[in-house]
């Protein structure tokens, strides 16, 4: 390892759907945190690792802050508040192309606790004229000391290194966390059942995408380098496994077609998948369903 060499955990918070998985990836370089027009995407702190020659930043993607009104949602909350208090920088992101919000405010109110440099990025800078910035960046400022202002396009990349240089700064000398070559501290299965739950929500509509999870039952090497992956959907209602099945098995056999695809390029392997679909009443308050899923307190 370089002498000299600068490591650091930043967390990554804001309102549901102002584009955080889409920054992680971009600065990543790949696929690790779906991404989904559906607010609360994100349900577990996921880890993505950027690493250089100088430097490797752990971010930790965090639900979106909101007020819960479930015990999913309970979880999320916490996971998204303790994830401020462990970190070297805190990167709060905006969309610029919305108005400053109940939900922005809500979350400034929870930064002010924080001791850690807060970042005021503002995505989607594509998507207006630069002059109109000025303006917005002028709205945040009097609510909250930013230690650094930055705005950005996610989707498409501008500034981001930008970015990265200026976090760069905040941190300190430190160890490589993780190999080199390692982008993400989930395992694989983590991924795999987030990229079919990925598939679901950019899919179905309004009533489904929270009433779903993703469990990967099984995940093993077949015949000529084949994985073999089962995984099983969890819906609340009867109704709602009959969407997802759709006419005939269609529905389903297009999610998997989708989320094989994404799958391979992540596993550089040939993917065999095969899905079920199980009825799991009002999962998202029954606490021993959450542990089994992968949602624990810390």
């Amino acid at each position: 390892m370089k002498k000299g060499f600068k490591s650091g955990f930043v967390a990554i918070v804001g309102r549901p759907n102002v584009g955080k998985s889409t920054l992680m990836n971009q600065v990543i370089g790949q696929k690790i945190a779906i991404m989904s027009d559906k607010p609360q995407t994100t349900r577990n702190k996921i880890h993505g690792v950027y690493t250089t020659e100088d430097i490797q930043i752990v971010f930790l993607d965090t639900p979106g802050i909101h007020k819960p009104n479930s015990k999913l949602g309970n979880y999320m909350m916490k996971a998204a508040e303790s994830a401020l208090n462990e970190v070297d920088a805190v990167l709060f992101l905006t969309d610029v192309t919305e108005s400053l919000g109940g939900g922005d405010r809500y979350i400034i109110e929870q930064l002010k606790k924080v001791n850690t440099p807060v970042f005021l990025v503002l995505n989607k800078i594509d998507k207006i004229h630069p002059e109109a910035i000025l303006p917005v960046i002028e709205k945040y400022r009097k609510l909250l000391d930013f230690a650094e202002i930055v705005p950005v396009s996610a989707l498409q990349g501008s500034n981001v290194n930008a970015l990265l240089e200026q976090l760069s700064r905040y941190l300190e000398e430190g160890p490589m966390y993780y190999p080199a070559d390692q982008v993400t501290d989930h395992p694989e299965q983590f991924v795999c059942a987030e990229l079919i739950r990925e598939k679901i929500l950019q899919l179905t509509r309004e009533e489904i995408p929270h009433s779903i999870a993703v469990e990967i039952e099984s995940m093993g090497a077949g015949d000529n380098g084949v994985v073999n992956i089962g995984a099983v959907i969890y819906v609340e209602r009867d109704s709602q496994k009959g969407i997802i099945i759709g006419k005939n098995g269609a529905f389903l056999k297009e999610i998997g077609k989708l989320a094989r695809q994404d799958m391979e390029r992540l596993l550089g392997s040939k993917i065999f998948l095969e899905l079920w679909v199980k009825v799991n009443k009002d999962w998202r308050n029954r606490e021993s369903v959450l542990k089994s899923l992968g949602f624990r307190h810390e």
